[in-house]
């Protein structure tokens, strides 16, 4: 498996584009995203769970039940959720693109990200769809912008790999910078791979992944009511049809991981305000499950998270959200250790303070990338979280987001 370059374009067959079509009133801003397959493929999706939808989400479920899809369409600036008429312009943004491409209507996943509650206006989106679908091409950093929000920095990523001796693609994009929690979704992401996976298998190691990735990741605790992640494989690879369990599928999901987890630390680091991504790493828990639950609790944490923005080696505040998380762990063989390119610094064993240079610790956690190094001692569970520091401008940020 090699990093290639190309995102979501990267696999055979698929083609993507990003405009402004006016739903911003950021007259510089792209506000639209389109991502198309010449033929249809398997599709699967993941959904946020939180009880407030958007809209698409509802019209994407129901359009990829038959477990197909053509097109991935997502307007940015203004979310289609809690509106009264969201269903209806969710469902003609679908209608629209098919008109215009020759495709069926069903065969749209439609997404939605930008403020709550605000009414979305189905005129710009008409009214911008020719264009769009007009300037389809390898415009997989277009695509990027198109579905950006609060986002500083565009997510891309893509891989090849080999199935029985077939060169196989997937690659993705994601948004996410604010309102991210692991509830799945957390953010909106799509995927593409020409690999040839029945939808059944498709939504199998999707739903398996999502465990391990973007549900381990935490910017602000707050659980987005318009996320999803969303794959389609157009086959076009020609690899044997992946239908079952076996070598072939457990390839499969190591790409598909490599992309996701590429996709999670690039959402941390570019969580609103921040200036340090933050990767919890849990060793020697009972069990992964147990490991998982130390991980986000730490990542969780704002004492910590603040702690990090000040670069203080305060090691107490991670105990304390080991001690908090519900996990079933013996404090007394916690050890801790901060590591980041500046070196690696041991600062808790057994439960209890050692000996550190503060001036080395702090060295080490003034970079930008920084691991938090936790062993339970009591198994071997392993799991990995992903989240940011907390500043003074993620507040200013969401002051006033709306206005």
């Amino acid at each position: 498996m090699k990093q290639i370059v190309g995102g979501v374009c990267a696999a055979k067959g698929f083609t993507a584009n990003g405009i402004r079509c006016g739903i911003r009133k950021n007259k510089t801003k792209r506000d639209i995203a389109l991502i198309y397959s010449e033929v249809p493929g398997s599709a699967a999706a993941v959904y946020t769970k939180n009880l407030v939808k958007g809209a698409p989400l509802t019209v994407t479920k129901n359009n990829i039940e038959n477990g197909v899809a053509q097109a991935m369409i997502c307007n940015s600036g203004n979310a289609n959720t809690c509106n009264a008429n969201g269903i209806e312009i969710a469902t003609m943004t679908c209608e629209l693109l098919a008109k215009e491409m020759g495709i069926k209507a069903d065969d749209v996943i439609v997404a939605s990200t930008g403020v709550i509650g605000q009414p979305l206006d189905i005129t710009p989106i008409a009214d911008g769809m020719a264009e769009l679908v007009r300037g389809l091409g390898d415009n997989c950093d277009l695509a990027c912008e198109g579905i950006m929000t609060t986002d500083t920095k565009k997510k891309e990523i893509a891989f090849s790999f080999e199935i029985d001796g077939v060169e196989c693609k997937i690659g993705g994009i994601a948004k996410g910078s604010g309102m991210i929690h692991p509830n799945m979704a957390t953010m909106l992401v799509f995927l593409t791979t020409d690999c040839c996976v029945s939808s059944e298998m498709l939504k199998k190691a999707l739903s398996r992944d999502v465990v391990d990735s973007f549900n381990m990741i935490s910017v602000d605790g707050d659980t987005s009511t318009n996320d999803m992640v969303s794959i389609i494989a157009n086959g076009m690879a020609a690899n044997d049809p992946i239908t079952g369990e076996g070598e072939a599928y457990d390839t499969f999901c190591e790409a598909l991981h490599a992309v996701t987890a590429y996709l999670c630390r690039s959402i941390a680091a570019d969580g609103e305000g921040a200036t340090k991504m933050l990767e919890c790493v849990v060793d020697g828990a009972l069990d992964n499950d147990t490991a998982r639950t130390v991980a986000k609790s730490v990542i969780c944490s704002s004492l910590f998270k603040a702690a990090m923005f000040g670069a203080d080696a305060n090691w107490g505040r991670v105990l304390c959200a080991i001690g908090y998380s519900g996990a079933d762990v013996d404090v007394t063989k916690v050890s801790v250790a901060f590591k980041s390119d500046k070196g690696e610094i041991l600062v808790c064993k057994d439960g209890a303070g050692v000996e550190f240079s503060e001036d080395k610790a702090k060295e080490i956690l003034l970079e930008q990338e920084i691991q938090i190094i936790i062993g339970l001692g009591d198994g071997d569970g392993h799991a990995v979280a992903w989240g940011c520091d907390l500043t003074y401008d993620y507040v200013k940020i969401n002051g006033d987001y709306r206005t």
